[in-house]
């Protein structure tokens, strides 16, 4: 087992409150400087960036994991992690045919900027992209498991967007056995107040919109090997 230095919930500059130097080679280089071994980048309700991050981030030695935060309809963010690119577009496509397609208004919520594999511009996304899909949160898991990923409810300390902002609890047949909290001096007062907590391994990202908030090298996770498919499968618990 090999302790790993992580951070597995970061945006780019496709999402719209991302800062626009939060390029794909710039995530990972920033990743590198900081010493981290994981990174993924989570677009909200996209991925369609993770592939130029995933080049980059392979020449600077990180093993990069490409994801989404989606926005439910009961306005929750989700975290989905894919062992792969294919797996992880697959799922950006059945992600956008259910987004609510409402144009973005650049001028207050930024641009949504596409990149290439040159780190160059090679588009924009028309539609806001925070918006929220019809996707119910009852269904995270299982689609989850249908595109072969993983799923982890992100920042349950959050006082907007999060699952306990929403629902003011925890629905008991819940499936995920992995959440991410920002604060970790929260945990406790959260594991009392919501004892599925005790049975969730936590894990605390840094959901960065600019450079500087990427994670220092402070938290690990404990892997058996150095592969996409371990960190799948110890946000499944396993």
């Amino acid at each position: 087992m090999t302790n790993l230095f992580y951070d597995l919930h970061i945006h780019s500059c496709l999402s719209p409150c991302g800062d626009n130097d939060m390029t794909p080679a710039n995530i990972a280089g920033m990743a590198a400087l900081k010493g981290l071994d994981i990174v993924a980048l989570t677009d909200h309700n996209t991925c369609r960036n993770c592939g130029p991050f995933m080049r980059a981030a392979q020449e600077y030695g990180l093993l990069a994991i490409p994801g989404m935060e989606l926005t439910t309809m009961e306005e929750i963010h989700e975290v989905f992690l894919f062992p792969d690119l294919e797996k992880a577009m697959a799922f950006d496509e059945y992600v956008y045919g259910r987004l609510q397609k409402i144009p973005n208004r650049t001028d207050i919520f930024g641009d949504q900027l596409i990149y290439g594999y040159d780190d160059e511009i090679i588009g924009t996304e028309p539609y806001f992209l925070t918006n929220a899909t019809d996707i119910s949160f009852d269904e995270t898991w299982e689609l989850a498991e249908r595109f072969g990923g993983a799923t982890f409810p992100a920042h349950l300390d959050k006082s907007t967007t999060s699952l306990l902002s929403s629902f003011g609890y925890i629905p008991e047949d819940s499936s995920f056995v992995t959440a991410e909290v920002k604060d970790l001096s929260k945990l406790h007062a959260l594991r009392r107040e919501h004892p599925y907590l005790e049975k969730c391994r936590i894990i605390s990202d840094s959901d960065a919109h600019y450079l500087q908030d990427i994670h220092e090298a402070e938290l690990t996770i404990q892997l058996p090997e150095r592969t996409p498919q371990a960190v799948i499968d110890y946000i499944l618990g396993y």
